[in-house]
């Protein structure tokens, strides 16, 4: 979720009544969403609370679930590495407006705001640099290095983990490998990346972290893996209300995201090409140039890339698509629900976080990860031998609601506390 700038999906002005309730006025830092018997919260009201994220500079998933964490602690303060407002939804711009954001010396100049990425050696020393201490509550939303500051002994964190660290860990050739990388960062990287490893384990140990949460079954796997820790899993949301559009579905098939290599949406566009049925793309990225260069090499004219669209033309997309396309592996994946929640089925790769979302009523799980595989799936939709309802579609996205997301920080909070020792 958390790479090249996604669109702003979730940025309208829409209903948030769900999960929303006012704050509470004996206690402007806590939300009421828990009856305090449930929470126990009301044990331990927090006096000073600090939201770590790795970076703020586009509406990913991970930026999704960085202002739900905001939406129960209005008042807490921020520490990002690179705070850019203009690029977040006017929803969030308006929160973060309301509170104190601390930036890395990172946001300072425009090179390393620009190639971040390619100093990752050293962000862990950027986000060691934030003082945390005085904090009695610490959340960080974490794929990279945001679970990494350094906390008072008795002061209590949870980290959300989008993903261990992925640029070190199992994604290392997507960011590093040959012809994405010049040599010498390649070099660098893959020197540095066993001290990188080393140092990505020993922050997310329970003298650093109190409660791990991972965004899905697969990432808990991962981090298990990784750390060896044991994780608790609370699934990300959709914003269902803004999905509510008649199903009317057409003649194309959709995909949405951002335009990174473990996406595959190269996949998708030599699947299309070779079925020659329509496909609409959105997102961008820093694939889009070869993946548009793909779709010409293949003569796939049937293929439209959609530049900028608003959220209501995407809205439309999703209620009017044939099915939405989801080839690569992600962590955990929020567009399968939104175009779940349109009532349109899932043409999913069978790995990851697809598989804890997508069912067998509400859409096709493909493996392996190949055209072929997937030019069956499309097949079995556009054939009509997979018969999927727009009912059991929003049925199934209705599980994944932010009431639900809201309601299990907060509980795993209030349990991570009982067990919380100074």
């Amino acid at each position: 979720m958390p790479d090249d700038q996604r669109i702003h999906r979730q940025n309208t002005t829409a209903s948030e009544k769900e999960g929303a309730q006012a704050l509470s006025a004996a206690d402007g830092n806590r939300r009421p969403d828990l009856h305090p018997q449930e929470s126990g919260l009301s044990q331990k009201p927090f006096q000073k609370v600090a939201i770590v994220h790795d970076w703020l500079n586009g509406m990913r998933g991970g930026e999704i679930v960085f202002e739900a964490l905001l939406d129960l602690y209005p008042q807490a303060e921020v520490f990002t590495l690179i705070y850019e407002p203009e690029k977040l939804s006017p929803r969030l711009q308006q929160k973060l407006s309301k509170t104190q954001v601390h930036v890395s010396w990172l946001n300072s100049f425009s090179f390393t705001r620009k190639k971040y990425r390619q100093l990752l050696p050293l962000l862990p020393f950027a986000i060691r640099r934030f003082d945390v201490f005085s904090y009695d509550l610490i959340l960080s939303s974490s794929h990279c290095v945001a679970k990494g500051v350094k906390k008072h002994p008795s002061s209590f964190h949870l980290s959300y983990i989008h993903a261990p660290m992925r640029y070190m860990w199992d994604r290392f050739d997507d960011y590093f490998g040959k012809g994405r990388i010049n040599f010498f960062v390649r070099w660098a990287a893959t020197i540095l990346r066993p001290l990188l490893q080393r140092w990505d384990y020993g922050t997310a140990q329970n003298d650093r972290i109190d409660v791990l949460v991972a965004n899905s079954e697969f990432i808990a796997r991962e981090i298990k893996k990784c750390y060896g820790r044991d994780a608790k899993v609370i699934y990300p949301f959709a914003r269902l209300e803004r999905f509510s559009h008649e199903r009317k579905p057409g003649g194309f098939y959709l995909m949405v995201g951002a335009f990174a290599p473990y996406k595959r949406t190269d996949l998708a566009i030599e699947a299309f090409a070779r079925l020659g049925l329509p496909l609409k793309i959105v997102g961008h990225g820093q694939d889009r140039d070869y993946l548009m260069g793909l779709k010409e090499k293949l003569g796939a004219h049937m293929i439209e890339f959609l530049k900028n669209p608003s959220n209501e033309m995407i809205e439309s997309l999703y209620s009017e698509c044939k099915a939405f396309v989801f080839p690569g592996k992600e962590d955990f994946g929020i567009t399968p629900l939104e175009a779940m929640a349109s009532g349109a089925p899932v043409i999913a790769f069978d790995e990851g976080g697809a598989c804890e979302t997508v069912t067998g009523k509400t859409g096709i799980l493909f493996k392996p990860q190949t055209v072929d595989a997937l030019c069956e799936a499309i097949m079995d939709i556009e054939s009509g031998r997979k018969k999927i309802t727009p009912e059991d579609c929003r049925a199934r996205a209705q599980f994944f609601t932010e009431a639900r997301f809201h309601r299990e920080i907060l509980e795993a909070i209030a349990k991570g506390l009982d067990r919380h020792v100074v």
